[in-house]
């Protein structure tokens, strides 16, 4: 008895000092345990269930082999990426922990990540090469072959660099009397690819370069970032006049050099493959002289030695003609008697059949036949009236049971049809539909406008 009375009073005593909280409450004092504990921190793990729904923010898990958390990194972050996430990939980021409180779980909001193992900048590249690529963009096919000898280059580089000045030193050692256009641009921070597209869009819109050539020097792959972009890729693809790239040295590889028709190891190179030596070619131009100055002489002579051979072994025309004469003659000789003859034959023929024609004559089988013809256009009439009828009676069938099948004969009785707006998708289905939507309803005498309250 004693023993009872004192748990109970115990109880009694717990029960008026123990502070009952709330699931919100709770909620609350962990998110800021949480946020406070841990406010920017590291974490490393693989992308699973990446997802981007139409806001824009990329969800997904980050795991590990022993633990996963959920993950958000919000659009205005997620733009300034080099590369696109995808499932399966190891990134490092840098976030603050937060505790979404009507689901009552904790996540990792991301400010920023990068692939982990290589660059974010490499694996862009690697991507946009491998998308392109797929696009066709470096097919062969595509390739624009080069002018031999091109009246007018444009350069698109840096003014202020040393790659335009081996460049045009190059062409005017080779050939100096070209006409050379060099459009200015950044070839590398803030704005550079802008640029480069701009000064291919003008080139392109003008049309009187023959070729492009597309230049810098050396560098690392941030340095290179312009030339390895979309905007840069798609405007050399568009290009109607042919482009050269000749970007960095050459073990450098751009994107730019992939989409281009040709790609030179170095700027200078891209000189050289421009234009032709003019030395080499004047030389070349000698050779071909001489050789068909010689070649043409002895032609020259050849149909001399011809036309003495055969002269001399001409017949006088006169006897040829006297010949002729006489041959002249002989058929006209013989071309009359045949006439002749085959005039006398035709006329004896021609009264045989005369004859034969007379003792059988037309008109009896031709009354014959206007009985006949007469007899079976009678028999013509009665057959088609007779179809006549039956497809009446059959026509009036079918139009008795169309209109009993018609939509307007079903609406007259009551009936209706709902059609979504503005798709005008009949509805069959209450789940076809959302609240608040605009339906159409079509009855016998017209249609109805309703907003769905409830299904």
């Amino acid at each position: 008895m004693d023993s009872n009375f004192s748990i109970q009073h115990s109880a009694s005593i717990i029960k008026s000092q123990r502070r009952i909280h709330t699931v919100s409450e709770l909620t609350a004092k962990v998110k800021v345990l949480l946020e406070d504990n841990f406010p920017f921190i590291w974490i490393c793990g693989e992308i699973s269930n990446f997802r981007v729904p139409a806001s824009g923010h990329f969800y997904f898990t980050l795991k590990d082999e022993k633990a996963q958390i959920n993950t958000v990194m919000f659009r205005s972050q997620n733009r300034n990426l080099k590369f696109e996430p995808e499932d399966g990939m190891s990134v490092t980021g840098l976030g603050r922990i937060s505790l979404y409180e009507p689901r009552g779980t904790y996540q990792i909001i991301l400010e920023y990540i990068e692939p982990e193992g290589t660059g974010a900048i490499q694996l862009a590249f690697e991507q946009l090469k491998a998308r392109l690529s797929a696009e066709g963009l470096f097919d062969e096919k595509h390739k624009k072959p080069l002018p031999f000898l091109p009246r007018k280059i444009s350069i698109i580089t840096s003014p202020t660099g040393a790659v335009v000045h081996d460049i045009l030193k190059i062409i005017n050692r080779r050939f100096s009397n070209i006409h050379i256009e060099i459009i200015p641009v950044k070839v590398q921070g803030s704005g550079a690819e802008s640029e480069i597209v701009s000064g291919l869009d003008m080139i392109n819109t003008r049309s009187d370069s023959d070729v492009t050539i597309l230049s810098r020097g050396g560098g690392s792959l941030e340095d290179l970032h312009a030339f390895n972009s979309e905007d840069v890729a798609r405007a050399i693809f568009s290009s109607k006049i042919p482009i050269i790239s000749a970007v960095g040295h050459e073990t450098d590889f751009t994107i730019a050099d992939f989409v281009a028709d040709l790609r030179a190891p170095t700027p200078s190179a891209a000189a050289e493959l421009a234009v032709p030596h003019k030395i080499d070619l004047s030389r070349r131009v000698a050779e071909l002289t001489t050789n068909l100055t010689v070649r043409f002489s002895r032609y020259i002579k050849h149909l001399q030695t011809f036309a003495n051979e055969h002269s001399n072994r001409l017949i006088s025309p006169n006897n040829k003609i006297e010949d002729l004469k006489l041959r002249t003659d002989d058929l006209f000789a013989r071309l009359t008697r045949t006439f002749k003859n085959s005039f006398v034959q035709q006329q004896e023929r021609l009264g045989w059949r005369f004859d034969r024609l007379n003792t059988h004559n037309p008109l009896i089988h031709m009354r014959k036949a206007h009985e006949k013809l007469d007899q079976i256009h009678n028999n013509i009439l009665t057959y088609q009236k007779i179809y006549l009828n039956n497809k009446q009676s059959f026509l009036r069938e079918l139009n008795a049971r169309l209109n009993a099948l018609s939509p307007d004969a079903i609406l007259s009785r009551g009936y209706s049809i709902t059609r979504t707006m503005p798709d005008q998708i009949v509805v069959r289905d209450p789940q076809q539909v959302n609240i608040e939507q605009d339906l159409e309803i079509m009855v016998a005498k017209g249609s109805l406008i309703c907003r769905v309250k409830r299904k």
